[in-house]
């Protein structure tokens, strides 16, 4: 018992150093277990490129091996030839007519959502709509020249380009003190407002090209009917028509 005592007391344990503070900025010091994992990997790289040169050399250059059929070298670099598996013509049908009631899905999202934004907005100030015009009427130049149209109106200045609910100065002063809004208050209301619209437009033409998309992959999947004859082309279709086509009428018994 006592000399595995001092079998125990006569080991030397070996410690390795970390790296020392005036070469940090060299990063980590590699000890010796990173050392050997480094090394087992580069010499397993290199007794794999070995047995492959092994092979490359073994091999015969006329020998014929399936995979020649499903490869080929393009600018050098090798590429695998995958080719795309026709699928019959029941799926083909099957997964057009998914797509088809997805895109019409969303078509009637965007239709629900414009509807709500409409109500919200009523379009009355809308870009692109007609602005309406006022006339009035004076005795001379003069007084046209110095007309107040604020003060013709009784209204304020800055209610002047409103065409819907513009009240008058009397109306405006039996307000509660609660319902005057400063510029600051004003303006973030008019930015607001302005983005409905912008997203309001947007919607509209997200709504379009999918009832166009629609269009066309119902006329698609009409055309790819064996059961009936060839259809008439009427219109080719551009980017913003879906073709159409005129069939001839079958009496139905």
């Amino acid at each position: 018992m006592s000399s595995l005592r001092n079998a125990v007391k006569g080991q030397k344990f070996h410690r390795e150093r970390h790296q020392p503070a005036a070469r940090q900025h060299l990063g980590h010091l590699e000890k010796k277990r990173d050392y050997k994992l480094r090394a087992n990997e580069d010499n397993k790289k290199k007794h794999q490129l070995k047995a492959l040169k092994r092979k490359a050399l073994n091999r015969n250059p006329d020998e014929f091996y399936f995979h020649m059929v499903n490869s080929a070298t393009k600018d050098g670099r090798h590429h695998e030839v995958v080719e795309e598996e026709e699928l019959p013509e029941e799926q083909v049908a099957l997964l057009q007519s998914q797509d088809i009631r997805y895109i019409r899905q969303r078509r009637q999202l965007e239709t629900r959502k414009l509807a709500r934004l409409t109500a919200e907005l009523h379009l009355l100030d809308a870009e692109g709509k007609q602005k309406n015009t006022h006339v009035f009427f004076t005795d001379d130049k003069r007084e046209a020249r110095s007309l107040d149209v604020a003060a013709r109106l009784r209204t304020a200045p800055q209610l002047l380009d409103r065409a819907y609910n513009r009240p008058r100065l009397e109306q405006l002063a039996r307000l509660p003190s609660a319902a005057k809004l400063s510029e600051q208050q004003l303006d973030r209301i008019l930015e607001e407002k302005k983005a409905r619209y912008s997203e309001l437009t947007k919607r509209l033409e997200r709504q379009k090209t999918l009832a166009l998309m629609e269009r066309r992959m119902e006329v698609k999947r009409h055309l790819q009917d064996k059961k009936v004859l060839p259809p008439k082309k009427v219109h080719p279709g551009n980017s913003k028509q879906a073709p159409v086509y005129k069939w001839k009428t079958e009496r139905k018994r």
